[in-house]
């Protein structure tokens, strides 16, 4: 409400107010776009002009022709998608998620610069809209590690029960993915167990046991980390509790990496 932004693209595109308003805030939620397009609406959109207290407002001129740029906007937006999945489908050029949605943006962008020179009626609001949708699907695409999301669709559970069944590297695709290494004896081990998790999109949650010390590193994208019950922390290292020799000597019995896309982060003891 905050300058009539809303109002304001309400008024020109027929959308309601409340669902601009909406999408501004999901969209600041969601990584601060929402701020940094707002501020540049209320800059960039010209003002209502105020009339003399009490004076009748000024007729409404009559809306021109409609301008065939949305149309010939959206037109280029399919042959440019089009174009990429023809290209990946029958050639050996691996496209990037990030290529689509990119390519997409700037259509749309393209479409909103030839809307600002030419006549009749644009409705710049749609455009603005699918170009803000966008944006925050490129942030998205961007963080996600599209390497690891060759695990597959699906939760998934991992409950190694020795040293020797604990795996290099747990690859985790789309869905929530457990580890579970609680059980695990490490009281004789010749030396430090290293494993690494990936994910793709969804949570995380790894439980190590109790009496061991750990190294935890963690590379998220969008989402939360919480490390032993502390937000916020992404790395460190982390003594076990008991009274083994172990416990406590500066040399940690398990070295853990975990590179996240979108989805929380949650690492605990069993």
């Amino acid at each position: 409400m905050i300058g009539g932004v809303g109002g304001g693209l309400a008024e020109y595109s027929g959308v309601d107010a409340l669902l601009w308003r909406v999408g501004f805030v999901a969209l600041a939620l969601a990584g601060g776009t929402g701020v940094l397009v707002y501020l540049l609406l209320w800059l960039l959109m010209p003002a209502t002009p105020v009339g003399e207290p009490g004076a009748p407002a000024a007729p409404r001129p009559p809306a021109g022709p409609r301008s065939p740029v949305p149309g010939v906007t959206i037109a280029g937006l399919l042959i440019v998608l089009g174009s990429l999945a023809l290209i990946a489908r029958f050639s050996d050029w691996d496209i990037h998620p990030t290529a689509y949605i990119g390519g997409a943006l700037l259509v749309v962008g393209a479409g909103l610069v030839a809307a600002a020179f030419t006549g009749g009626r644009t409705a710049r609001g749609g455009l603005i809209a699918l170009g803000a949708v966008l944006s925050l699907a490129l942030m998205a695409s961007a963080a996600v590690p599209w390497d690891e999301v060759d695990g597959g669709i699906g939760d998934r559970t991992f409950a190694p029960t020795s040293p020797a069944e604990v795996r290099d590297h747990y690859d985790g695709g789309v869905g929530n993915m457990t580890v579970d290494l609680s059980e695990i004896d490490v009281s004789d081990l010749d030396e430090p167990i290293r494993t690494s998790v990936g994910q793709g999109l969804g949570d995380v949650e790894i439980i190590l046991p109790r009496d061991a010390d750990v190294r935890v590193s963690v590379d998220s994208g969008l989402g939360d980390v919480r490390l032993f019950g502390r937000k916020g922390l992404t790395e460190g290292t982390f003594d076990g509790s008991g009274s083994g020799s172990w416990v406590g000597d500066d040399e940690a019995e398990i070295y853990l990496d975990v590179d996240a896309g979108i989805g929380n982060v949650e690492v605990n003891r069993g």
